[in-house]
């Protein structure tokens, strides 16, 4: 069963006020609607003297006051009735959904590394397209018409046991019998809608890793086998749907059955007291005891929708609530405004793991790194200050990385250069240059203004590499770090970033992860790294005069 937190966060997403205005307007319509068929009854019981009924002008008033209160509650037709039901649940629905999105969205981009890891692409894009899609759009209408559905059934049995009062003898065997199918009906049907959307995500992931790795499947003709891997995973998500069909139909018998036994009884009990009975009163109650079929099947159906689809409203809450990285700024911490100035690095007893529960990947690292040395790659300090003590964005912003794979974005190539157009265009084509990218740029038809599809799939992934050189370019921070930087590329771009770091970096302290020895033979210094733990640092030439770890490296790859 649904814990009754999932709906109170949903109305908390929504505001109290706003969701017991909601459910008080739904309770004032169809109180009017009940009350106009009443009053509707007793018009037809005036007596008619001399051809006319004596107090037609007063029962169309009343009758009239009423359909406006309807006509106002509801709002459809009034766009700016404050008093509309419509209008204050639709307002809900856009309330909850973008309060539960953004909190899920800030969660999401704040999360660390690990939790990425850890969670595949197919869950997040469900999260974000389908969970959100239902929070959206599906649950406000399916609270409409549970509400709906509700008060109808309460307003039927209200107007049934005010003309008969006998039913009320059947009322309760029949309510015992239509809440125990009810239960049973909503938990399996609640299970079910859980399974199926649990066996949604492995669609959408490999969907989208197929879509990822279309070249490498065509490549090694593996088609057949992706497609039938395809079809298992949606023949496992039918698996889940398809006795959720048969369950709707179990619970329409049964639902007949007492909807039936109502009109039954309802009829009966009329007949046998028709001289006490007004005949007003008495069509009232058989026309909605022969409503009260369609509405129970609606209760029910609506109440295991809503307690099936509100589950989107538990799993959006989950990435909403999840582990976040450290603050990127902290109100304590103040830095000069030119830090850092020399780029001095100091590592003392340092470790470093991918997940809390594995073993340190990095352990016991101690090293100091004078600024401007070139270096080949608890604590952490750049020119005396702890990066402890400092927040994510204040310490992001201080500092360059060149990762592996270059990371681009849809947009400009200007935007992608200087995303929060901090330098001028003169700047920005001098980086250009110095990236030898200056010549390729300029013979684009929209210059800087090109168009980068997504990912920058419509560069080449060395000319996406040396963008991200020039975005470093134009940072000029004391401290670069290249993550493997040109271990995806060629030789030749290899080459033009290696020089371009040397002249136009001469003065920055550089750490370096290495995957061509070369590229590191020129450094100040050396860290060599094993099993996680350091074993050798110090300067090339001195490394291979040792004959260790380093020199053998170096021996492999044909240095020496």
């Amino acid at each position: 069963m649904v814990k009754l937190s999932v709906f109170w966060e949903y109305m908390k997403a929504i505001g109290l006020f706003l969701s017991f205005l909601s459910a008080f307007l739904f309770f004032t319509h169809h109180l009017a609607s009940l009350a106009s068929n009443y009053w509707l009854s007793l018009w037809t019981d005036d007596p008619v003297l001399n051809g006319t009924q004596p107090y037609n002008r007063q029962r169309l008033a009343v009758y009239g006051a009423l359909g406006l209160s309807q006509g106002t509650q509801r709002g459809e037709g009034l766009r700016g009735s404050p008093c509309s039901s419509t209008r204050s649940r639709c307002r809900s629905g856009v309330l909850a959904s973008r309060y539960l999105h953004e909190t899920m969205l800030y969660n999401v981009l704040r999360s660390p590394m690990a939790f990425f890891e850890r969670t595949p692409s197919g869950n997040l894009v469900n999260r974000f397209a389908k969970e959100t899609d239902t929070i959206d759009a599906v649950i406000p209408n399916i609270i409409k018409m549970f509400m709906g559905s509700l008060f109808n059934v309460l307003g039927s049995c209200c107007v049934i046991l005010l003309a008969t009062p006998l039913v009320a003898v059947i009322i309760p065997p029949l309510g015992l019998f239509y809440f125990f199918v009810q239960r049973f009906y909503v938990a399996s049907s609640r299970q079910l809608k859980r399974l199926e959307s649990v066996s949604r995500s492995p669609v959408y992931s490999h969907f989208s890793e197929t879509l990822l790795g279309t070249s490498v499947i065509r490549a090694f003709r593996e088609q057949d086998r992706f497609v039938r891997q395809n079809q298992d995973r949606v023949d496992r998500n039918q698996t889940a749907y398809y006795p959720s069909i048969v369950a709707n139909r179990w619970l329409a018998v049964r639902l007949e059955f007492v909807g039936n036994c109502i009109v039954l009884f309802a009829a009966l009990f009329a007949v046998m007291a028709r001289e006490s009975l007004s005949a007003g009163l008495m069509g009232l109650s058989i026309s909605y005891a022969l409503q009260i079929t369609t509405s129970l099947n609606w209760l029910v159906r609506m109440s295991s929708e809503l307690e099936t689809n509100i589950v989107a409203v538990e799993r959006v809450k989950e990435y909403g609530d999840t582990e976040k990285e450290a603050e990127w700024t902290l109100e304590n911490s103040t830095l000069p405004a030119g830090w850092p100035s020399t780029g001095h690095i100091e590592i003392r007893d340092f470790g470093l793991r991918y997940r809390h529960d594995l073993e340190l990947a990095i352990r016991n690292i101690t090293v100091s790194i004078e600024g401007g040395e070139k270096v080949g790659i608890g604590q952490i300090s750049i020119d005396g200050v702890d990066i402890a003590d400092l927040g994510l964005h204040q310490l992001r912003s201080r500092i360059t990385i060149i990762p592996q794979d270059p990371v681009l974005f849809s947009g400009s190539l200007r935007m992608n250069l200087d995303p929060f157009d901090t330098y001028s265009d003169q700047e920005v084509w001098s980086a250009l240059e110095l990236a030898h990218l200056k010549a390729f740029v300029s013979s684009l038809p929209d210059k800087l203004n090109h168009e980068c599809a997504e990912g920058g799939e419509n560069l080449s992934l060395g000319q996406r590499q040396l963008v991200c050189l020039a975005r470093a370019l134009l940072r000029k921070t004391k401290v670069l770090v290249l993550d493997e930087a040109t271990a995806a590329v060629d030789l030749e771009t290899d080459n033009l970033i290696q020089s371009t770091i040397r002249s136009q970096f001469e003065h920055c302290t550089v750490l370096t992860i290495a995957h061509r020895l070369n590229t590191i033979m020129d450094y100040t210094r050396v860290l060599v790294l094993d099993k996680g733990e350091m074993v050798e640092f110090g300067s090339p030439a001195s490394l291979i005069a040792k004959k260790g770890i380093f020199y053998r490296m170096a021996k492999d790859s044909g240095l020496v």
